[in-house]
C-alpha cells in the first residue's frame, strides 16, 4: 500500500531585495507540494502575513530595513517554521547552528534549498516550533541592550522606543510595557525584559515591576514602613527591600 502524499507546504518569502524574492520564487516553482501564499519585502508585512495567512513556513531574510528577522522571529514567535535566508551574518549563523535552526546562505543552490525543505517539513511533523525568544536573544549578542521594544496586536506591530518606557510589569504570562499613557501587552516573562534592557537604565525595583529610572521623582516610606516609587507623573509603585539596595546602588 503506497504511502498518502504530504500535504502542500503553504511558504511565505520574506526579502526587502525584489531579486532574492524573484530566485526564490523561481527554485519553487517546480516542487508541486509546495505552495508560496505570500511575498513579503518587509518585516511589517510579514508580521501581517503571519497572523492573517498562517502560512506553515517562512523564508525569512535577517537583515531588512524597518525590522530585521530577529525581530520579525521574536513577533511571530512560534506561530511558524522558519529558514533564514542571509547573506553574510556569520554571527548570525553561529547562532542558528546552536540552535539547530535551518538557514540559506545567499547564494544557495535548488539542491540545499530542497534539503532545508526536507529539514523543515521533518520539523513540523513533529511538531516542533522555535524557540524564538531564546533565539532572538542569543543572536543579538551577550552585551547588545535593546533600543526598541516591539509589541504584536494582531496584525499590527506597536514600536515602543526604550527612553519612553515608564516601566515594566508582570501580568500573569505577559508583560506590560507602560509607554506614554497606554499599556502594551507582551508574551513574555520579566526575566526576559530585563536581560534586554541596559541595567544602568531600568531596575528591577519589584518582582512585578522594572522602572526607567529617568521616571523616578522619588521614593517614599509609609506608616507600615513600605516604600514606594513614585514617579514622575505621581504615580506608586512598590518597592522591596531587595529593589530599594539595587536603586541606591544606582542613585
Amino acid at each position: 500500500m503506497s504511502d498518502a502524499p504530504s500535504p502542500r507546504l503553504r511558504v511565505a518569502i520574506v526579502d526587502d531585495e525584489a531579486l532574492a524574492r524573484a530566485v526564490l520564487r523561481e527554485y519553487l516553482a517546480p516542487m508541486s507540494e509546495v505552495e508560496i501564499v505570500a511575498e513579503c519585502a518587509n518585516g511589517f508585512e510579514a508580521v501581517k502575513v503571519v497572523s492573517e495567512s498562517h502560512p506553515d513556513l517562512l523564508f525569512l531574510d535577517v537583515q531588512m530595513p524597518k525590522l530585521d528577522g530577529f525581530e520579525v522571529l521574536e513577533l511571530v514567535g512560534r506561530d511558524v517554521a522558519v529558514i533564514f535566508v542571509t547573506a553574510y551574518d556569520q554571527y548570525a549563523l553561529r547562532a542558528f547552528e546552536v540552535h539547530a535552526v535551518d538557514y540559506l546562505l545567499k547564494p544557495f543552490s535548488q539542491e540545499r534549498l530542497t534539503a532545508a525543505l526536507a529539514r523543515a517539513r521533518e520539523r513540523l511533523q513533529r511538531g516542533e516550533r522555535l524557540p524564538a525568544p531564546e533565539l532572538a536573544a542569543a543572536a543579538r549578542g551577550p552585551s547588545g541592550h535593546a533600543g526598541r521594544v516591539l509589541v504584536r496586536d494582531g496584525s499590527r506591530v506597536h514600536v515602543l522606543p526604550i527612553e519612553k518606557i515608564d516601566y515594566v510589569q508582570a501580568q500573569d504570562d505577559y508583560v506590560a510595557f507602560r509607554c506614554e499613557g497606554k499599556d502594551y501587552l507582551k508574551d513574555q516573562t520579566l526575566a526576559q525584559v530585563e536581560a534586554s534592557l541596559d541595567p544602568a537604565r531600568f531596575v528591577r525595583i519589584h518582582r512585578s515591576f522594572l522602572l526607567n529610572l529617568d521616571r523616578l521623582a522619588r521614593v517614599e516610606m509609609d506608616e507600615r514602613e513600605n516604600r514606594f516609587a513614585i514617579l514622575s507623573d505621581g504615580r506608586r509603585l512598590p518597592v522591596s527591600r531587595t529593589g530599594y539596595a539595587r536603586l541606591s546602588a544606582l542613585l
